[in-house]
């Protein structure tokens, strides 16, 4: 019955209804739906007919065939083809095979399962010489079904299961066993958001495909199928790994798997013979290298890789394209390319690139010397670079079609294994993988032993650019996020021990991968190995310790990747430009880039044809005419002028000026899309300028007029990327400016751009297209960036702006408040932050009123952003109320509204309860409004409540688990807080609560910086009776003892550099305890004097001596300031009139007298033995 309704079900009963391309196919179908199953000769006969008929079909067209159709037709073909007849179960096998992978169809559900039971029953059942069909169709039914086939997993991954047993070790026939592989390695694949295999059945493939790839070709296999099988497992892997289940815990198994992976990467490349541990360990020690060693050079055998000599080359080069070698992919052809630059490449046995030509031959220098000839034969091992004789490269065209079919196919392992290690660098954590660095990233090889095979291995020696591609892909991938371990590197101090440091074998690692790049950039010519080439220099450069290396390296990249900016694929210009970005950026400023930014423009570049412009006046490139040569810009430049940055240069001429080979001839009808360089180009050009704006600023001063008309005129483009990228550009400017103003600028006054400079600057960047990136409505991101570069305007250039144009600021950035887009929205709120600590704004009691109203409206947005921006605004502009009212004019405290500073402090505390990105500026401001707080708003009623409910959610965040710098903010609030006079420290019901709160965190916080926050917290009050009664006093000073004595208690290494600054600041709290003390608060301080003297003596002798060390809360006394704090409290505790002869009084004033006297004697002592020093030894 099932039969009758699949039969009737198939819409094939009306062929001619179908499109024309698959009438064939339509009425084919038709003809097997007529069919029923029968089992004599002549149907046996018409059916094979049918089947073969289906194979044959043309199906170029495609999709047009229905998904449905093609499981119907199958599972009818199925039905009609008995168990017992193997000759039509093998043809019906390849219909499967062949439809689903020329159609790309997945079949349905309901049709999986009847072809997924008739295959599976097929395998059981039918002679083994059919095996191999049926594994191919059950191949194509499972693929992206692996999930659809749980039931089914039993009978093919079990114990017994038959994929087990025919991909097992013991299988005969080895190309069943590899398609056994291949159906596996399918079952495994899954798609983005699809389910994956269950764990065990994971595990089980997992162990199989090892297995496989660990077990070596044996003698009766032919090569092509052991790659084809290595290939599979290969896959199988990969497929586990992306579905993102799987996950490597095991460190044995994990070690396993990249034995195996290095092992493939290495399948087949010539010349190199690798042996492999069957695990590899995580170690910082170089790896077991198996290669046997260097031998003396032996005469060369008849079958090493042919090489023909230079005479015939030419001869045979035509017959090998002939046979099918691609000379772009995986054959050994391209040996006979040339490199960029023109050179020649020396080649080894097979046509693998041994290294540029020498200096002298025309290529780019490696390191502006001889060095690259040098650098070549130290590389690599002598023996490797045999030279063969003319007579051994003869081979017939059959031979040479086998042996570039067998590279291919090893190519593609060596691929595969590359593209399998990439997914699992994506699926283990980074610092696991960085115990396996030395196993593939190379080393500096000692004095006499061979260069250690790694991935660098690959990139100069593989004959396949493909493959080159893939292994610098994989190397890129292992350099991306490798900052933190690279850190450790340092090779700037000589290091003569007995061991090598860690920090030397990495720092020689890191050299190693510059040398091997730099040899392969010289050496490579296929230009997307040449990009790859060059992105994963920009990812070494990008997390490399520059500062702890010897110079050198940089210059050396500099110098060698200049020749590629004006290469003629633009992807490497690209990739060219994005490395010289990544150089400007990485640890800047680097006293060996800043020379290399100051060397003539025509370093480096040849003379013909050059795209480095060579232009030397700083408004060079506005006087060029459009379509001109550089060259001919720069002939009216004066001869010898200096020249402060040439990159500058080059990127303001790439983003500009039209190429020159556009309007060649003068002609104007060029097209506005071809007139400039390519967008990604462009771009990169004003990336590299951004990076320069920001670690060399002193560098791009120079330009800022010009740099100011670039971002008029990429403002005023109609690509919105080009006018983002602008924007960025000109916020980079503007915080350069502002850096050099800071009070903490080391930059001298005449070296900074005059205000007057940085006015016209922003005049016309107002007067110009920036007011309409503002409005922009269109362009959120565009106008989001522009707000952000809007408040980077240097204060002191804001108010001496117009006076038009500050009121466009303000009224742009106020209205913008209430945008509709979050990115706007929150870039809107952080300018207003920024302005509103503007000394020509701040005391502007409208404008702040305003800003708070456009902050507090923020502060009830839905993203999460739009809320922290806004806190941290509202921070900012309750600085500004401090600072308005510790001036004398009391008029804006006066004109402020209360009402308004009402809604503050309610704004705040519901922001404290948001998440810690918001409530640590929350926090901050709580207490500054606290502080803010005038007695007249104190005495309202309408502010009692709201004030208590401010410092119980100051104490409640001060205690609770949060984040670090919440709990820091919280602190800092409640130090705020106590400077205010008015509010009722001290006899208040919460003063014990506020105390309580940092003496806990004081003597218990992990994090030492809030520690010494607390402490210096607790020092703020200025007057006893705000410290509250005798028991909360006794509380405070025991809390501050205990906190000094464990002020060394840490787990946490990176803690211990704040131990000194923690002692430091609980010290000066518990002088100024001991400044303020009463008579009934003596009694406390003698006990713990009595217990814990010779302790806080020893910490306060410090304390005098050598003051605060990387404190955080301001600049720390001087010494004479800390000696007159000891003498305030000794003489304050001698004054107090306590009892006649009073026990506690003596012993607190002998303990400070003798502390007095033992420091001041130590300071004598200290100042005759440097007298004594200098009367020795003075002429």
């Amino acid at each position: 019955m099932a039969a009758v309704q699949v039969a009737s079900s198939f819409p094939c009963s009306q062929p001619e209804t179908a499109p024309e391309p698959h009438a064939g196919f339509r009425r084919l179908c038709a003809k097997l739906c007529a069919l029923r199953p029968d089992d004599s000769s002549s149907a046996r006969t018409e059916i094979h007919l049918l089947f073969d008929q289906l194979i044959s079909e043309n199906y170029s067209e495609g999709g047009g065939v229905a998904q449905q159709d093609v499981g119907a037709l199958l599972v009818q073909a199925c039905r009609l083809v008995p168990l017992n007849q193997n000759h039509l179960v093998n043809k019906v096998s390849q219909l499967i095979h062949h439809l689903l992978n020329r159609l790309l169809v997945i079949v349905d559900e309901q049709s999986l399962d009847f072809l997924l039971t008739y295959t599976i029953s097929a395998l059981q059942q039918c002679s083994s010489w059919t095996h191999m069909e049926i594994l191919q169709a059950l191949a194509a039914l499972v693929y992206f079904n692996g999930s659809k086939c749980q039931k089914y997993l039993p009978d093919l991954l079990g114990k017994n299961g038959l994929l087990m047993k025919l991909s097992d070790l013991t299988q005969s026939d080895l190309e069943v066993r590899r398609a056994a592989v291949h159906c596996m390695a399918n079952l495994c694949l899954s798609g983005p958001g699809q389910p994956t295999l269950e764990e065990p059945y994971q595990n089980v493939c997992f162990q199989a495909f090892l297995k496989t790839l660990q077990s070596p070709k044996s003698p009766d296999m032919d090569d092509v199928t052991f790659c084809m099988l290595l290939q599979n497992a290969l896959k199988g892997i990969q497929s586990l790994l992306n579905g993102g289940k799987m996950r490597l815990s095991q460190t044995d198994e994990l070690g396993a798997l990249l034995a195996v992976l290095k092992k493939s990467m290495f399948h087949g490349l010539p010349g190199l013979s690798l042996e492999m541990p069957t695990v590899l360990y995580p170690t910082p020690l170089p790896q077991y290298d198996g290669r046997p060693p260097v031998q003396p050079q032996q005469p060369e055998s008849s079958a090493s890789r042919p090489v023909t000599n230079k005479k015939k080359k030419s001869k045979v080069k035509p017959k090998k394209i002939q046979q099918g070698e691609e000379d772009d992919d995986e054959s050994g052809g391209e040996a006979e390319a040339k490199p960029a630059g023109g050179m020649g490449r020396m080649t080894w046995p097979g046509g693998v690139p041994r290294c540029a030509a020498p200096l002298g031959q025309g290529g780019p220098p490696l390191d502006g010397g001889g060095a690259a000839a040098k650098g070549c034969t130290s590389s690599f091992n002598a023996s490797g670079w045999k030279k063969l004789s003319s007579s051994e490269s003869d081979y017939s065209d059959a031979e040479g079609g086998v042996q570039s079919k067998m590279r291919s196919y090893q190519a593609k392992v060596r691929q595969g294994a590359l593209a399998c290690f990439l997914s699992t660098i994506k699926s283990i954590e980074k610092k696991v993988l960085y115990g396996y660095w030395s196993a593939f990233v190379p080393d500096t090889p000692e004095l006499g032993s061979p260069q250690s095979v790694s991935l660098m291995t690959l990139t100069l020696k593989d004959p396949s650019p493909k493959t080159r591609a893939c292994a610098l892909q994989v190397l890129s991938a292992i350099l991306e996020g490798s900052k933190q371990f690279l850190s450790v590197a340092e090779d700037i101090s000589d290091h003569k021990r007995a061991f090598t440091p860690f920090s030397v074998m990495v720092a020689s690692s890191v050299r190693e991968l510059h040398r091997c790049l730099l040899l392969a950039l010289v050496a490579e010519s296929s230009s997307q190995t040449l990009t790859q080439i060059i992105k994963c220099l920009a990812n070494l450069v990008s997390n490399a310790p520059y500062n702890r290396l010897k110079f050198s390296l940089l210059t050396k990249v500099w110098n060698q990747i200049k020749p590629y900016i004006r290469h003629k694929d633009v992807n490497v210009r690209v990739s060219s430009l994005t490395l010289l970005g990544a150089i400007v950026s990485t640890h800047a400023p680097l006293p060996e880039v800043q020379l290399l930014l100051q060397q003539p423009c025509s370093f480096g570049f040849s003379n013909s044809n050059s795209a480095a412009p060579h232009l030397c006046t700083p408004d060079w490139w506005k006087k060029a005419p459009p379509g001109a040569p550089l060259e001919e810009a720069s002939l009216s430049s004066p001869k010898g002028s200096s020249e402060p940055c040439w990159l500058i240069r080059l990127c303001i001429s790439t983003v500009v000026l039209p190429r020159e080979d556009t309007c060649s001839g003068g002609t104007a009808s060029c097209a506005a899309g071809s007139l400039y360089e390519p967008l990604p180009m462009r771009l990169e050009a004003l990336q590299v300028l951004a990076h320069l704006a920001r670690g060399y600023f002193s560098m791009a001063q120079v330009y800022l007029m010009e740099l100011g008309e670039v971002i008029c005129k990429c403002m005023t483009e109609a690509d919105p990327s080009i006018q983002l990228h602008g924007a960025k550009l000109l916020e980079e400017l503007g915080t350069g400016l502002i850096q050099q103003y800071k009070p903490d600028s080391t930059i001298e006054p005449h070296q900074r751009v005059p205000v007057v400079l940085v006015v016209m600057f922003w005049t016309m960047m107002l007067n110009g297209p920036l007011p309409r990136a503002l409005q922009n409505s269109e362009h959120p991101t565009l106008q989001a960036s522009a707000c952000d570069a809007l408040s980077s305007i240097l204060p002191e250039a804001f108010s001496s702006l117009p006076s038009d144009r500050q009121m466009l600021c303000i009224t742009v950035l106020l209205g913008l408040s209430d945008s509709k887009n979050r990115l706007v929205k929150a870039s809107t709120s952080r300018a207003l932050g920024v302005y509103v600590l503007f000394p020509c704004l701040r005391q502007d009691v409208i404008f702040v009123a305003d800003t708070a109203n456009a902050i507090l409206m923020s502060l009830q947005d839905k993203s999460v952003n739009v809320r922290a921006k806004a806190a941290w605004s509202l921070g900012n502009l309750t600085d500004t109320l401090i600072v308005n009212m510790e001036t004398s004019d009391p008029s804006f405290q006066e004109e402020f509204s209360g009402l308004l500073l009402l809604k503050m402090l309610r704004a705040a505390i519901e922001a404290c309860k948001d998440r810690d990105k918001v409530k640590s500026s929350a926090v901050r401001a709580l207490g500054n409004l606290l502080y803010f707080l005038q007695p007249c708003h104190i005495e309202q009623p309408r502010f009692a409540e709201i004030i208590e409910e401010s410092i119980q959610t100051l104490i409640s965040t001060i205690l609770i688990e949060a984040a670090m710098k919440v709990r820091w903010n919280a602190c800092y609030a409640m130090g705020n807080m106590f400077k205010n006079p008015t509010l009722p420290l001290g006899t208040a019901s919460w003063t014990s609560q506020a105390y309580n709160a940092l003496t806990s965190v004081v003597t218990s916080c992990k994090n030492f910086k809030v520690r010494i926050r607390s402490a210096t917290a607790l020092s703020i009050p200025g007057e006893r009776a705000r410290y509250g009664s005798v028991d909360q006093y006794a509380r405070i000073w025991s809390a501050l003892v205990t906190a000094l004595q464990k002020s060394e208690d840490t787990t946490d290494f990176l803690e211990f550099k704040y131990c000194a600054s923690l002692r430091t600041q609980i010290c000066q709290a518990l002088i100024h305890l001991l400044s303020l003390a009463r008579a009934p608060d003596l009694p406390c301080i003698k006990d713990t004097l009595d217990l814990n003297g010779d302790m806080i003596q020893s910490f306060i002798l410090q304390f005098l001596k050598s003051g605060a060390q990387g404190d955080d809360t301001g600049a720390p006394p001087s010494p004479q300031e800390r000696d007159q704090m000891l003498q305030t409290a000794l003489r304050h505790i001698g004054s107090i009139q306590a009892g006649a002869a009073d026990p506690a009084q003596r012993a607190v004033v002998g303990f400070l007298e003798d502390t007095l006297n033992i420091y001041l004697d130590s300071s004598k002592s200290q100042e005759a033995f440097l007298e004594f020093q200098t009367s020795e030894f003075s002429p």
